[in-house]
């Protein structure tokens, strides 16, 4: 859903409106959901940490000085709420099943069968068209699993979660150069993988 501009929602946070507040937990607990899971090794540690972040906005909002819009604070205490855990955890985060109900990144053509080159289109709404979106999910899922964090968390801010690049280098304390370089690196490897898979699937056909 839309979203009220910043002021009218800070103001409403701040008032305790609670409408508001659900609005809020409803447009982006989702994203921050994935972004969290790129760092801690669980689902249920990425639901504690948006948990803890929501917590954290209530309790600093009335300190929010609107120096970066507030879908970028938000977003850096879920990543530095995130990254703290999963110091703590210490431990490999599987990530292959992130992704698993979500729906494909809206900007990377080849996340999305039959769109720019990546497969005939196979109506979605068929068992076959079910099973290969599906499948479909789980190599995009493996394909991001196999990035490195920093790679990964840049890509599903710019391409799931819809961050402009100064965004996410506010988010991820990048230089835009580096942002860059770590975008195209992760778009190429993924990309690459989910090329390969059509040519499978075509192959098979």
């Amino acid at each position: 859903m839309a979203l009220p501009p910043d002021d009218v929602v800070v103001a409403a946070l701040r008032a305790g409106d609670e409408t508001m507040f659900a609005a809020l937990l409803d447009t982006w607990s989702r994203g921050m959901l994935r972004v969290a899971r790129t760092y801690v090794s669980t689902a249920d540690s990425a639901e504690e940490v948006v948990q803890d972040t929501w917590l954290a906005v209530i309790g600093a909002i009335d300190a929010f000085e609107g120096r970066s819009s507030l879908k970028t604070w938000i977003f850096r205490i879920v990543v530095n709420t995130a990254m703290k855990r999963g110091v703590r955890e210490s431990r490999t985060v599987p990530w292959s099943t992130a992704f698993e109900h979500d729906a494909a990144p809206p900007d990377m053509p080849l996340l999305t069968p039959g769109a720019s080159g990546a497969g005939p289109p196979v109506p979605r709404h068929t068992p076959e068209g079910e099973a290969l979106a599906a499948e479909f999910r789980a190599e995009v899922a493996a394909a991001l699993a196999g990035l490195p964090a920093r790679q990964r968390s840049v890509i599903v801010l710019r391409d799931m979660e819809g961050c402009t690049s100064d965004e996410v280098c506010e988010i991820l304390d990048l230089t835009p150069a580096n942002q860059r370089v770590l975008l195209h690196r992760a778009r190429v490897a993924v990309r690459g993988r989910l090329a390969d898979y059509v040519a499978t699937v075509k192959r098979s056909e």
